[in-house]
């Protein structure tokens, strides 16, 4: 259908910034489709990553692919696809030494016969120039910063279907060390293995080696992740010293995947490191993601005696509830998942970066001081963040993101150390007095006093909320959460999508049914306390014919609410979704069409309706990611057209909208790819758009949440 466009604002209007941004910060600049490089490829990822010594391109591992990637960042904001090296099996790990790529790649025919070599391919011209036959299955690869060798984690991974899923399983691993020519080639004769069983108190037989890294003085440091151990190598392969990653008690913690965000456990887990960084001669950071027992959801710095200097805690996850990334899924099993970590120096500060696996989210902490680290940002990333390349000489900094599906493909992220405030997070609550998680946005209304009532949808079913919005602060500030309750408990089979606001004090909130799940389309009367007053149920006209893309918004006009239908029911035009009205005082309903865009991909619905001024406004938009989506835009039609409203069962008349706002710049100015729920709007009394993107619980999804404004049209 077409539309009559109305004026167009900059994307970059008005866009929140967080509250705790410094003169200096990093700033998503790019995000690079990895399928680009491959793109007949059903499931790509991006891993580990790597950049070469003048910082231009980009070198990353793709296991699903079984490729090497490269991408071309002489311009980092518009990175390009620069082709692929295609080993003769699994690629885990690589790094970059000049122009040359070193990688690891698994062969191994089970898991009781491990295998795998070490390539070194010319990035030029993408061509293999050397090679290496390993002990094992690879993982890590380090370089020593003076190019002398390298040394490989030959896993020998465990198979988790076999006794538990625990060590020790044969054969053993180990560290494998080779040394590299004045012009950085491998040279295979000068082979050695580190033998580094008998070590650890956890299956010492059977050490899984995971991550290394190497200092200014040429010294190996492995993380045993399973093994929860950490041993110190020379270049020799001598053991210089090892000792036990310990376990950290932790206060606050969500342990039930039960739909709701409730931190009231306290746990001692081990913390169970996986990659590891020197972040000087004598001191490592490193990441405790878990595995067997434990991961204590944080990030430790310990000197290489043994010596903790510096735990997180719960710190890192508790910052990261407070920016809505929190996965709920994974509170029984390890939480936010900190994976990775990685160092750099951006102008005179020494920075630890800490990508939280299972949160999409990379926190970046001043360690100016290694015994007081400060979290100065979080940045949202793909989803499932695997590896990180600083790159300080061009103030860039890289995320791989590993986790490829059919909604959002696995991506490449860079990130620019700008003189600008941070762009994100756009809401937190973190001024809240107490630690409350949120996500999962969906309706919004703008109170009177400017500020805003959001709902969150069924992901939380056991945890209802209503949270009230304070829009004057950068980010957004979330003051309080209303649990929604019925008589006294959590309100349960309710998907709340949208929310208006009742003159009263209180609230009208749309239910999203599901039949096969027993949850009703249904509109509730909440409290100003979030209790459940009383409810409206479907006439059997409607129940007759309801699908479950049901109520995706709802408003207030006087004593008539109207409620927009998401798609087509069984009774519907291809193409065309209610708007129903309801009047409070006639208990009537009535109905009106809306012509939907025709998708070029998917499905395209509404996701919700706002009556301000003379006009009622919808959110209109496709199910699609990044450069898939098409259809992101808010329209509008005159008040008056609602008086067309006609009763249930007779022919319904149909609007005819007009374009406001196309959302695609906005959801594209802070680098990200383009994110498929915008289902939030809410306008303020001069006419600000307010809009919200939903983040799924952070399920399948990067948890980010993009909330902004945008002037009135």
């Amino acid at each position: 259908m077409t539309y009559r466009a109305l004026t167009m604002t900059s994307a970059l209007a008005l866009l929140a910034a967080p509250a705790f941004a410094q003169d200096m910060n990093f700033n998503r600049i790019a995000s690079f489709t990895v399928a680009d490089n491959l793109p007949e490829a059903e499931e790509t990822s991006a891993e580990i990553i790597a950049a070469t010594a003048d910082g231009m391109t980009l070198v990353y591992t793709d296991s699903p692919g079984g490729s090497i990637g490269f991408i071309d960042i002489t311009d980092p904001a518009n990175p390009v696809a620069a082709g692929v090296f295609m080993p003769d099996g699994e690629p885990t790990s690589v790094s970059v030494i000049g122009n040359y790529a070193l990688a690891g790649v698994n062969t191994s025919a089970s898991y009781t016969e491990p295998s795998g070599f070490l390539v070194e391919i010319d990035i030029t011209t993408q061509a293999e120039v050397g090679r290496c036959d390993l002990p094992g299955q690879p993982d890590s690869v380090g370089i020593s910063p003076d190019g002398t060798f390298l040394a490989v984690a030959i896993e020998n991974e465990r198979d988790e279907d076999l006794g538990d899923g625990r060590v020790g399983q044969m054969p053993a691993g180990s560290v494998f060390m080779v040394d590299l020519t004045a012009d950085g080639l491998i040279a295979c004769d000068t082979a050695r293995v580190a033998d580094i069983t008998g070590l650890a108190d956890i299956a010492p037989d059977d050490p899984e080696p995971e991550f290394v890294s190497i200092n200014g003085e040429n010294e190996v440091v492995v993380t045993l992740q399973e093994n929860n151990h950490i041993v110190v190598l020379s270049s020799a392969g001598e053991v210089l010293n090892h000792f036990s990653a310990g376990e950290v008690t932790l206060d606050g913690v969500d342990t039930e995947e039960e739909g709701a965000l409730i931190f009231d456990q306290t746990i001692t887990v081990p913390r169970e490191p996986d990659s590891i960084t020197w972040i000087d001669d004598t001191h490592f950071a490193m990441a405790n993601e878990g595995d067997m027992d434990g991961g204590s959801r944080g990030w430790t710095i310990f000197s290489q005696d043994g010596e903790v200097i510096y735990d997180s805690g719960t710190s890192f996850e508790h910052a990261i509830i407070s920016v809505g990334h929190y996965p709920e899924e994974r509170s029984g099993n390890k939480g936010v998942e900190p994976e990775s970590v990685t160092f750099g120096v951006y102008g005179e500060t020494p920075y630890v970066f800490v990508g939280a696996e299972r949160a999409s989210i990379v926190g970046v902490y001043d360690i100016t001081d290694p015994a007081n680290p400060v979290l100065e940002q979080l940045l949202s990333s793909g989803i499932g963040p695997e590896g990180y390349v600083t790159i300080p000489e061009r103030n860039l900094l890289v995320s791989a993101n590993e986790v490829d599906d059919a909604g959002a493909r696995a991506h490449v992220m860079i990130f620019e150390y700008q003189d600008a405030p941070a762009s994100y997070p756009h809401l937190t609550s973190a001024g809240m007095a107490e630690l409350t998680g949120w996500g999962a946005i969906s309706g919004q209304v703008m109170a009177e006093d400017g500020t805003i009532y959001a709902v969150s949808d069924s992901f939380y079913s056991m945890q209802p909320t209503i949270f009230h919005i304070d829009v004057s602060q950068t980010p957004a500030q979330i003051v309080d959460a209303i649990r929604v309750t019925r008589e006294g408990q959590p309100a349960q089979l309710i998907d709340m999508e949208g929310i208006a606001l009742d003159g009263d004090g209180g609230f009208w909130i749309a239910s999203e049914g599901r039949s096969d799940r027993l949850v009703p389309h249904a509109i509730y009367h909440v409290g100003a306390d979030g209790a459940i007053e009383d409810y409206i149920a479907l006439p059997d006209e409607l129940l007759a014919v309801e699908r479950r893309f049901g109520f995706e918004g709802i408003t207030r006009v006087g004593d008539v609410l109207y409620i927009a239908v998401q798609r087509e029911w069984r009774d519907d035009p291809d193409n065309h979704a209610k708007v129903l009205g309801y009047d409070l005082e006639t208990e009537e309903w009535s109905v009106i069409h809306y012509p939907l865009t025709e998708p070029e991909t998917g499905w395209v619905g509404l996701s919700e309706i706002v009556a301000h001024g003379d006009f009622v406004y919808f959110i209109e938009r496709d199910n699609q990611h990044y450069d898939r989506a098409v259809t992101k835009i808010i329209t509008r039609v005159p008040l008056s057209a609602m008086d067309a409203m006609v009763s249930l069962g007779e022919t319904p008349a149909i609007l005819e909208p007009e374009l406001v706002v196309d959302l695609l710049p906005y959801l594209t100015s802070t680098g990200g790819y383009v994110l498929d729920k915008v289902e939030g709007l809410a306008i303020a009394a001069d006419g600000t758009l307010w809009v919200s993107t939903d983040n799924d619980g952070v399920d399948d999804h990067s948890g980010e949440t993009m909330f902004f404004a945008i002037p009135a049209q």
